[in-house]
């Protein structure tokens, strides 16, 4: 294979106008959002000196979009998608202006901090899931997977340098900073949505309520490779997420040091970038069922050897792996998803896809760390990567038509 089929292909930032609008403004704003939650996290713990305090952070964001997600992609599925997602953008921007003024005239109490938290959460459950169905929307089908991982490559490089980018502001400047950057961001978030065109639902809207919901949920049930697809996620998020570990591996590994805390998640942002850098080699392949299997089974691998291993550069190396293999499955998941299912629906598959990224990891973090209280940090790894090992195999035995799905 040419070296040039093997790097990211960004065919689509040159056939599609509107998708390199949109993904400039969501790359600029997905930077100012990771840097605001620096701001909050350190907003929150200068307020309470409590960590129940911040790690409510992290519940204000995930019980809006569990509760509202399905219905709120039944409503992107009756609705024009293009203003549905404007509206939350722009819900969303007065948020942030909001976290802007609080940061320079007088700080909220920590409860009012996660109330705004909570509010944008809220808008994202609507605009998460239209956002979903835009790129098959606005990209030929042979361009859809190419599409997903340039939006990853945004957000691993949003992730990657955004927290960084917060903490040296924050720094500098005060969480006023970066609330001011994350409010600019928007304005590039909303230029880049306002040149879409009118993406209506199809030709079936959603029926109402709970109706619509229940709809969505069926297509799920008689679509064995959506449902494997999003089963397999939810295997390796839940039974294998490290992330609640890394305090104690890097207190047992590099003696407690605070600066190095921070190298397992750059670790793990690093091999995604580098994956999507070369996200070519597997977006060109036929079978994205096939590289989702093979991606997840890496993830469990390369946790079961980060649990394995006993020297700590090792270590880190194997999470690096990890996060390759991660975004080689998310990004061949979103395609199996976007290409399988019909345009109608794809609002209420989109949430249920958002609802199993955002629940799977947070559900993975406290099954880690309550395996770790009762034995050890390296018994929670390793058990972890070889359980999803057993899911990835079982889901891959159980739905043959996930192996055999094409684009």
């Amino acid at each position: 294979m040419e070296l040039r089929h093997t790097l990211l292909d960004v065919s689509p930032l040159r056939s599609s106008p509107p998708f390199l609008r949109l993904w400039i403004g969501q790359t600029l704003s997905g930077f100012g959002s990771q840097m605001t939650m620096v701001a909050v996290m350190f907003q929150v713990w200068q307020t309470t000196k409590s960590t129940a305090w911040t790690g409510a952070v992290g519940l204000a964001q995930a019980v809006p979009l569990i509760v509202l997600g399905l219905f709120a992609g039944s409503l992107v599925d009756r609705m024009d998608r293009r203003r549905l997602y404007l509206f939350a953008l722009c819900g969303q921007a007065v948020c942030s202006l909001l976290f802007v003024l609080q940061g320079l005239l007088g700080h909220l109490p920590a409860a009012g901090v996660l109330g705004l938290v909570a509010v944008q959460s809220c808008l994202s459950a609507v605009g998460g899931p239209a956002a979903r169905t835009f790129v098959s929307h606005l990209l030929p089908k042979e361009q859809v997977a190419a599409g997903l991982a340039l939006r990853r490559i945004a957000f691993q490089g949003g992730l990657l340098a955004g927290p960084a980018l917060g903490g040296l502001i924050v720094g500098a400047l005060g969480v006023g900073g970066c609330y001011v950057i994350d409010a600019l961001t928007f304005a590039a978030a909303l230029y880049g949505a306002s040149g879409l065109p009118p993406m209506g639902p199809g030709d079936e809207p959603a029926r109402p309520g709970l109706r619509g919901v229940l709809d969505g949920l069926a297509f799920l049930a008689r679509t064995p490779v959506i449902r494997g697809a999003l089963l397999t996620d939810l295997a390796a998020t839940v039974l294998s997420m490290p992330i609640s570990l890394f305090p104690l591996v890097n207190a047992e590994r590099f003696g407690d040091d605070p600066r190095t805390l921070g190298l397992f998640l750059t670790a793990i942002a690093t091999g995604g970038v580098a994956a999507s850098l070369f996200s070519g080699s597997f977006t060109r392949l036929p079978r994205p069922g096939l590289v989702m299997l093979g991606g997840s089974a890496a993830w469990g691998a390369a946790l079961t050897l980060f649990g394995l291993s006993a020297h700590p550069w090792a270590g880190l190396a194997c999470l690096v792996l990890a996060g390759a293999a991660d975004t080689v499955s998310v990004v061949a998941r979103s395609t199996i998803v976007q290409t399988h299912t019909p345009r109608e629906l794809l609002g209420r598959v989109g949430a249920a896809e958002q609802i199993v990224g955002q629940a799977g990891p947070d559900l993975g973090n406290l099954r880690g760390g309550l395996v770790a209280d009762a034995t050890s940090g390296a018994t929670a790894l390793i058990s972890g990567g070889l359980l999803c090992l057993g899911a990835v195999a079982l889901v891959s035995a159980t739905t043959p038509g996930l192996r055999r799905s094409v684009k």
